[in-house]
Order: C-alpha cells, then structure tokens, then sequence
C-alpha cells in the first residue's frame, strides 16, 4: 500500500504520470525542431549552434553525473577515451551536424518525420552486426522485417518525391524569415541554395549516425554501466569535436556573438529543454515504462511538429512527406509490436524453462526426502522475492 502511495504524486498514478511525462517530452522536441529551423533564419551559423547548445548540456549533466553515479563509474582508461571519442564522432558531431544539414534545406516536419526510422535502422544495424537476430519463420522476426523495409521506403518517397502542395497557409513569412527580413517561406525553402533532395539526403545521414550511436553505445555501457558519465564524456568531446571543425570553417568572428535576444534564447532551449531536460525525463520513462513506450510516442511528435511548424513557420505539406511519413509511422510500429512480441516470447519460454528446472529439482529433492524420512514436509516456494515485487 505504501509503494502505491509513493508512486503517486498529487493523487496522479504513476501510468498517468508517465502519459503526462512522454506527451511534454515531445512537444519539447517538437519546440526544438521548429526552433533550430528559427536560429538558422536568423543566421545563426550551424557550427557555432551546436558548440554552444552541447556546452549548455555539459554543464547541466556534469554535476548529476559526478554526485550520482560515484559508486558506479569505473576508472577512465584510455581504452574509455577512444571508445568515447568516437560515441561523439557518430552521436554528437555527424548526428548534430547532419540535421542542421538537413533542416537548413527541408523543414521542420520532414525532419521530425524521417527521425521516426530511426528504431528500424538501429534494428537493421543490429542484425547486420549480429547483435539482434532474425527469424523469418516466425510472426515477430517478418514484422520488424517488413517495418524496416516501410521505414526506407517512406525515407525514399520523402527524398525523391515532394509532389503537389496539400496545404499551405500563408501567415508564417514574418515569423520564418525571423532576422533576414528579405527572406519569405518560398524563399527559405524553395529558394536559391536550398535542395530538397540533398537536404532528405542529410537527414537520413543524421538517421544513420543516430542509430549507429545506440548501437555503439550498446557494448560501452556493459564495461562503463554509468550512463549520465558516458553521455558527459560524449558530450565533452563532441563539443571538442565540433570546435576543431569550426576553427577550420567558420572564419567568421561575428558569427560567435550573440545580436539578438532571440539568438539567445534559441540557443537556451537547444541546450536546457532539448538537451538537459528531456534527457532526465526520457531517461525516467525509459526506466519507468520501458523504451518500447517511449519509442511509441515518437510519432506524435511529427504531428505536434507539423502543427507547431504550421502555425509558427507557415509551413507548407507535400504529398510526398504525407506519403511518407505515414509509411515511415507504419514501419516504425510494425517493428515495435515485433519487438514486443519477440520480448513476450522470450518471456514465456524463459518461465517455461525455469518452471520445468524447478519442478525437476523439486522431485529430485521429494525422492530423496522420502527415502531419508517419513515426516512428509509442505512444499516450499524456492524463493519469496515475488512477493515483493
């Protein structure tokens, strides 16, 4: 009774908590999405973007993962360092710089979108590395394999159909053009140096890199099982990363200084809201719900995108971002139900198994009991620990 109590806060049970949690989670990221597309129609340089947001990061987990994880946080070896180093090569750096890339040339719909293949691929990664296995004989194994496939089939038709235009309202420009006041939607998207196709093709890139990252991340955290330190030793170097890659690149002195309050605050909630805070509640949801839950919500937040993009930006819809996004949606529950039903399974077998061990043991034991005495004793569960779960 008293565990029950304690998972509620302010009368609201933890299931509904956890509802409330994942729902503000991805207007946080749907917030972010249309916000990045803001700080690059202001001129915001996308080196000097992610330099200043993964500093803000840093400095919001480094004191957590000091005081928190003292007692779980192995020595820093060099081996650490390396394995580190390239965790921010494919999270940090590529991830971040591809979907600025990306976004600089689409909008912030399709990027949000095209992120919901991102469980698929992370799924094909696994099975091509061997990590995850795939059995065609079975309902779970076609279903995840089918789900990739409707995943880069959407990415595809997002990339190399845009289509007619479905909707397009007009009262966006003032807002979209934010700090270049020469610049309308037409022209931030359809406009000279903008590409379409390049832009869907840094997307999947940033997919890609994203995926990789969660696989690589996989094999570290069994040696280094502190997490909030691995993703601040991430975070470090990738802030060192993309330092390195603006000192060659970005040449330009002023693009480091702040012209605006709206830069700033740009810049803020990259770092704060997408970065530090909706880390701490994904992770609470993950170890609360699980990442199958979380991983469900993930298109909802297209739909929060397109309407928070629609009404800020003026965004226009495509036929073939509709077409694909709803390919991609399907794949990406298409795997997810396959997942669970592998998890399901498993479960059922590994019960099945420890059933069959115990109640071999247990006629073992009775045997010799018998023959040993005649006192006939009750028969005792192995363990209670059930009992307190």
């Amino acid at each position: 009774m008293a565990d029950v109590e304690a998972r509620r806060v302010c009368g609201m049970p933890e299931k509904m908590q956890l509802h409330v949690a994942m729902l503000s989670l991805q207007f946080g990221y749907a917030g972010f999405h249309v916000v990045s597309r803001l700080a690059l129609n202001m001129g915001i340089s996308k080196l000097v973007f992610p330099v200043y947001r993964n500093i803000i990061a840093l400095i919001l987990l480094v004191p957590f993962a000091y005081f928190l994880e003292k007692k779980d946080r192995p020595q820093l070896t060099l081996n650490f360092v390396i394995q580190f180093f390239f965790l921010a090569l494919c999270g940090i750096t590529a991830n971040q710089g591809f979907y600025l890339l990306g976004l600089d040339n689409t909008s912030p719909t399709f990027a949000s979108a095209i992120q919901n293949s991102v469980p698929a691929i992370t799924f094909a990664m696994a099975a091509a590395l061997r990590i995850e296995k795939v059995r065609l004989d079975r309902r779970d194994g076609v279903a995840k394999v089918v789900g990739t496939l409707a995943c880069v089939a959407g990415a595809s038709v997002i990339t190399l159909y845009k289509g007619p235009t479905i909707f397009g309202p007009g009262g966006g420009d003032k807002l979209m053009s934010m700090g270049r006041p020469e610049v309308s939607w037409t022209a931030a998207l359809a406009g000279e140096g903008k590409n379409w196709t390049l832009g869907c093709v840094y997307l999947i890139g940033h997919c890609l890199s994203w995926s990789g990252w969660l696989v690589l991340q996989a094999p570290v955290l069994k040696k280094y099982p502190a997490r909030l330190s691995v993703t601040s030793y991430t975070c470090f170097f990738g802030v060192i990363q993309f330092l390195v890659i603006a000192a060659f690149l970005e040449r330009d002195a002023e693009a480091w200084v702040f012209h605006s309050g709206s830069e700033i605050f740009t810049i803020l909630y990259a770092g704060f809201i997408a970065s530090g805070v909706a880390f701490a509640v994904q992770i609470w949801c993950i170890d609360r719900g699980g990442p199958v839950f979380v991983a469900v919500y993930q298109p909802v937040q297209t739909l929060v995108v397109a309407i928070m993009a629609s009404l800020t930006l003026g965004e226009k819809f495509y036929l073939g971002g509709i077409i694909g996004a709803a390919l991609i949606i399907t794949g990406l529950y298409l795997v997810l139900w396959g997942k669970s039903e592998e998890r399901a399974r498993m479960g059922k077998e590994a019960a099945l198994m420890a059933a069959t061990a115990s109640n071999s043991s247990g006629g073992d034991h009775v045997a010799r009991s018998t023959k040993a005495s005649s006192i006939t004793q009750p028969l005792l569960p192995s363990s209670t620990s059930s009992d307190n779960v």
